[in-house]
């Protein structure tokens, strides 16, 4: 994947008021189809003091920061580190892909052990998440026919079809999407304009291979190899990382 993130994006994502344990862009960057006029998407973990967790005063969960810089909009949304772990201890997508994200911007020996557990904390339930996000996205397609519904429809059930054949996460949907001649006609018009139309004949195609893929889904769901339940182990591990971090 090639990117160009703007050399802010660190300064931007620090300056929210607590300590921050990492930061990653998501969103269409990640997906590989941002345009030319495309939010850039930051999601982060920061650190709450232990007194903002024990005592009456308690710290925010959620820090988030919407904003405009050298013409970029942005979008920044950091969740504390005990916040961050629960979420990712479920059959969260989104937090998943974000840990993983390849494009880092700010990262640590915290974001590192949050990257080597993740995996063990996979399991076949997650296509949940997959299949509701892509349900989600393909109404929104069926009611204004854009083109960024279509393209999140079609990413969103890949991902959730590679993981639940491979464990491994994938998000890029220029890789995801290379079995399918016309993906690469609709990212270059998303490139284009960030609600721009479908490519002429891109509807026809989607209509067969929406259902298609969301058949695909749920039969790699059913016949996967990844676990049922997350490795007891790694969730001893990340209390232990939660703990060792707040009181460190």
């Amino acid at each position: 994947m090639t990117i160009d993130v703007p050399s802010w994006a660190a300064e931007a994502v620090r300056a929210l008021p607590r300590p921050l344990l990492f930061a990653t862009v998501s969103g269409a960057h990640l997906y590989g189809f941002a345009s030319i006029d495309s939010d850039l998407d930051l999601r982060a973990a920061h650190l709450l003091s232990p007194e903002e967790v024990v005592g009456l005063r308690t710290g925010p969960q959620t820090l988030q920061h919407m904003g405009v810089r050298d013409g970029v909009e942005l979008d920044v949304v950091s969740h504390d580190l005990l916040k961050f772990a629960k979420l990712l201890n479920s059959r969260n997508g989104y937090v998943l892909e974000q840990v993983l994200s390849p494009l880092v911007v700010v990262t640590s020996a915290v974001h590192a052990e949050l990257v080597s557990l993740a995996p063990r904390l996979v399991t076949r339930h997650h296509a949940h998440h997959y299949l509701g996000f892509a349900a989600t996205q393909e109404k929104l397609y069926a009611r204004t026919g854009q083109l960024k519904p279509a393209l999140y429809t079609l990413r969103v059930l890949l991902t959730g079809i590679h993981l639940m054949r491979t464990g491994l996460l994938e998000a890029d949907l220029g890789v995801l999407g290379a079995r399918l001649p016309y993906v690469p006609d609709l990212i270059a018009a998303k490139r284009e304009a960030e609600h721009g139309p479908l490519p002429a004949g891109a509807a026809q195609h989607l209509a067969t291979d929406v259902p298609r893929l969301r058949a695909e889904l749920e039969t790699a769901r059913d016949s996967s190899e990844l676990p049922g339940q997350v490795d007891p182990t790694a969730v001893d591990a990340l209390h232990d990382l939660v703990v060792r971090t707040r009181l460190g």
